[in-house]
């Protein structure tokens, strides 16, 4: 992704592609951890991210950082978000559009499906507990997670978390 805007755009569509499959409304723990799950099926599978979003350790697992400044913001009442997403009660939100597919490659849509499929039934304890895994156990709480780390709770191979980390290495490598 080129620009903020096209990061912000893709977690947008993102979080309405999954509360489209789950009658359009869900809470924000779950949302979050289909969302992780699906980011680590394609990160083991194609070395890439859906979103860009940071994953950040929180106490019931890993966390969205910008999927979750989304769901603060209509929370606090500003109106960026609102024609997209209500937020009923304190941490459970409603999808109020489609999301654009043009946003979301088959690849992702796969990944999306799939941890919908796996997680949609969990309840909160089951899907915290699924969520402890080595990523968020080697991060500090409050600090972002390594997505090779990511990757390596999913069960990617050797070549696929080197190739992972070659690329983190380059997108923030400095050149003179």
């Amino acid at each position: 992704m080129d620009t903020n805007d096209e990061k912000v755009d893709g977690v947008i569509n993102s979080m309405l592609y999954v509360l489209e499959s789950l009658d359009n409304q869900c809470d924000f723990h779950k949302l979050f951890k289909i969302l992780y799950f699906a980011e680590q099926k394609h990160l083991v599978r194609y070395g890439a991210s859906i979103s860009e979003d940071v994953f950040i350790k929180m106490d019931n697992g890993p966390v969205p950082s910008l999927a979750y400044d989304i769901m603060k913001s209509l929370r606090s009442g500003k109106n960026t978000y609102q024609g997209y997403f209500d937020v009923e009660s304190v941490y459970y939100v409603v999808n109020k559009v489609k999301p654009d597919m043009e946003w979301l490659s088959e690849t992702e849509v796969i990944c999306l499906d799939e941890s919908i499929d796996e997680n949609k039934s969990m309840d909160f304890g089951k899907l915290t507990e699924k969520s402890h895994d080595i990523a968020w156990k080697g991060a500090k709480l409050g600090r972002s997670i390594d997505p090779v780390l990511i990757a390596e709770a999913g069960g990617a191979s050797k070549e696929m978390l080197d190739y992972i980390e070659d690329l983190l290495s380059f997108r923030f490598a400095e050149f003179e």
